[in-house]
């Protein structure tokens, strides 16, 4: 086994092997993970056997830590079809000497939710046990099976009621700056916070994966009042941000986009998924947002986080 840190030269081999393996994502290629590379202290990781890559780990240096990975979501091993669970304890047995010989005294590691693998991929959470790797955070996600959708319940169709009475229509727009700019006044009044992503950031995200990246929204008199922002992999679509304006809410103009969404645009999906409901590293769940999302047949989906002592 060796272990070879990334470098750009690595980039095609890297993008090549994240998008033909059995977890991997374009959250995981190397033209979106580095947009914000100023921000971490690169640290990925390129696994071989017999001078074959058989896995890769999204990562950056956090003084003596290695986290996989805050620039994510999640961040854990991506592997081939051909990835066997006695070969993850070779990794990690290989990973845990790799660290201590650079001087890291633990890894933090955030799993691969099991709706993001094409196979079943769960090999790292044996090894991670195997490794006395602590659970140190557990955040809930929620999504809707697409082949065994839950009916919307009765306030929702109510809403969508409204919303269709109202004359109001979802389209796909390209005014991601606009509708970050919304959402930011909506999170800074209620929770003096900021979108993860900045205007220009969205955009040029949106620009290199306009595949994977799409913006919803319903306008009134070609002002946006509402919007969706889905992130779109092989079979999961995942709606990363959602805002209304007062309009918007008045409206219910939301509703009418996610319905559009589960029941029109994404039925070929196997998931769709509304994200964590979580707050203060999984210890506060925001009740009334998750029964937001469990309103239209979403249902728990877990984020796991590791803490391994080296």
């Amino acid at each position: 086994m060796e272990i070879k840190v990334y470098h750009p030269e690595d980039y095609a081999l890297w993008n090549n092997f994240n998008e033909n393996s059995k977890n991997g994502l374009f959250l995981f290629d190397r033209n979106y993970m580095d947009y914000h590379s100023s921000l971490f202290c690169d640290n990925s990781l390129m696994f071989y056997k017999n001078d074959k890559l058989i896995a890769l780990l999204p990562a950056h240096r956090e003084g003596g830590q290695l986290t996989s990975h805050s620039g994510l979501s999640f961040g854990g091993m991506i592997t081939s079809k051909k990835m066997q669970t006695t070969l993850m304890l070779d990794i990690f047995r290989s990973l845990r000497q790799y660290l201590k010989e650079e001087g890291f005294k633990t890894l933090f590691y955030k799993v691969i939710p099991h709706i993001y693998h094409l196979i079943p991929a769960q090999e790292d959470l044996y090894a991670l046990f195997r490794n006395q790797a602590r659970l140190v955070r557990r955040d809930v996600s929620s999504a809707i099976k697409m082949d065994e959708r839950i009916s919307f319940n009765r306030n929702r169709r109510r809403n969508l009621k409204k919303s269709q009475d109202n004359g109001l229509e979802v389209s796909i727009s390209d005014r991601f700056r606009e509708f970050i700019e919304m959402e930011n006044i909506n999170l800074q009044n209620k929770y003096n916070t900021v979108a993860t992503h900045t205007p220009q950031e969205m955009e040029l995200l949106s620009s290199r994966f306009p595949d994977n990246i799409k913006l919803f929204v319903v306008e009134k008199k070609e002002e946006i009042i509402s919007g969706v922002v889905v992130y779109e992999s092989t079979q999961v679509a995942h709606a990363q941000y959602q805002t209304s304006n007062p309009e918007g809410i008045k409206s219910r103009a939301i509703d009418l986009i996610f319905s559009f969404l589960i029941n029109d645009f994404y039925t070929d999906k196997k998931y769709f998924s509304f994200g964590i409901s979580t707050q203060t590293q999984g210890n506060y769940l925001n009740q009334g947002l998750i029964k937001f999302k469990e309103s239209f047949g979403a249902r728990a989906v877990i984020h796991d986080f590791y803490r391994m002592d080296i």
